[in-house]
Formats: C-alpha cells, sequence, structure tokens
C-alpha cells in the first residue's frame, strides 16, 4: 500500500537499534484516515475469506483491529498481556517475546471469544521476530479455529519473522501446503542502519 510506505518515508523515524518509530501516526497518536484506509485494503485483500472475527494483541495492534474490523463488520478480540481480576473462566495462553519491550508476556484470550465455529484473520501494527503471530496462531490452533489470513502494517524485512511466518503459514504440521493462511503486509519496510 503506497500510502502507508509513503506516511512512513514521510514522517517515520529510525532510531539506534533499527527501532522505526511510527507514534506520531500509527501507534501512540493515530490517524485514523490512514487506519481507515488500512482496514479497506485489507478487507479487500481478504475479501474471499470467511473472516468472523479479527485477532491482534495488546496494545498497538488495537487501533488498526478496530478500524479494520469496521469493514469486515466483526468483533475484535485482543490478547491481553497480563492477567487481571476482569478475566475469569478458561483461558487460551501463549508464551511471546517482545522485539520493542525486549521482554517475555504470556499473553491471554478468554476462550469464551475463540471457538472452533471462528475463522480470524490477525492483524498487528508490526512484524519483526514473529514472536507475537505465532503466539496468535498457537492460540487460533488450541481454539480449533481457523486462521484465514494475517495482515501486518509495517514487516521489518531486514528480520526473520516475515519469512518464519511465511514459512509456517504455507506447512501444514506434515510438510503440506494449507491453503487456510494467506499472508498480507499491507506495508513493508526495510530499514537500515
Amino acid at each position: 500500500m503506497n500510502f502507508l510506505e509513503e506516511r512512513i518515508a514521510k514522517d517515520g523515524i529510525v532510531k539506534e537499534g533499527n527501532v522505526l518509530k511510527v507514534d506520531s501516526f500509527l501507534n501512540h497518536q493515530m490517524d485514523i484516515k490512514l487506519l481507515d484506509e488500512m482496514g479497506a485494503e485489507f478487507k479487500r485483500r481478504f475479501a474471499n475469506k470467511p473472516i468472523n472475527k479479527i485477532l491482534t494483541i495488546e496494545a498497538s495492534g488495537i487501533g488498526i483491529a478496530c478500524i479494520a474490523a469496521q469493514h469486515f463488520d466483526v468483533p475484535v478480540v485482543f490478547a491481553k498481556k497480563s492477567q487481571s481480576i476482569n478475566l475469569d473462566g478458561e483461558m487460551y495462553v501463549a508464551e511471546v517475546e517482545s522485539f520493542t519491550h525486549k521482554c517475555k508476556n504470556h499473553v491471554i484470550v478468554s476462550k469464551k471469544f475463540l471457538t472452533p465455529a471462528d475463522h480470524v484473520l490477525i492483524i498487528d501494527d508490526f512484524l519483526a521476530n514473529g514472536c507475537a503471530l505465532q503466539g496468535l496462531i498457537q492460540i487460533v490452533q488450541a481454539a480449533g479455529a481457523t486462521v484465514e489470513g494475517i495482515g501486518i502494517a509495517i514487516e521489518k524485512g531486514f528480520q526473520s519473522g516475515g519469512r518464519i511466518i511465511r514459512n509456517a503459514c504455507h506447512r501444514g504440521r506434515h510438510g503440506r501446503r494449507d491453503r487456510t493462511h494467506r499472508f498480507s503486509s499491507s506495508g513493508r519496510t526495510e530499514l537500515k542502519s
């Protein structure tokens, strides 16, 4: 999506350690018109999939997922990074490592919000090392639901996450091609030091 690449070139800042700051329009202050364009693009790319739920991870993916969900007319579920007194009942849990925060979290989704009947589009803001997506895929699989696609705003192409996820999405447990997964990146950004 050229509009996102143009916005990154205009307002994105590359910091030491190949950290791309897009906080002025994507993951701190959010440009809703930009997110709406992204949501429309995700809908266009996954229009032939029977998506009935969008899954993301706390916190930066929530805004993008919510706007995209309006285009699909489906609910959003987000994996929480911590247990709270508001969470009750049985949970799906996966461990993920954050590239940005340099820590591991157990992400949690209530079993009442993800079932075998769900056809899920996973959306996130960044794809770096792929750990967050792997955790979300594990949760969807544990629920017996179907991952219909993955939508990423910005893929850090110099890191291995995209390759890892694409390889995992195109191989079933026994090395066969699994056509239920489709990898889509709305914006791919190559960062150089």
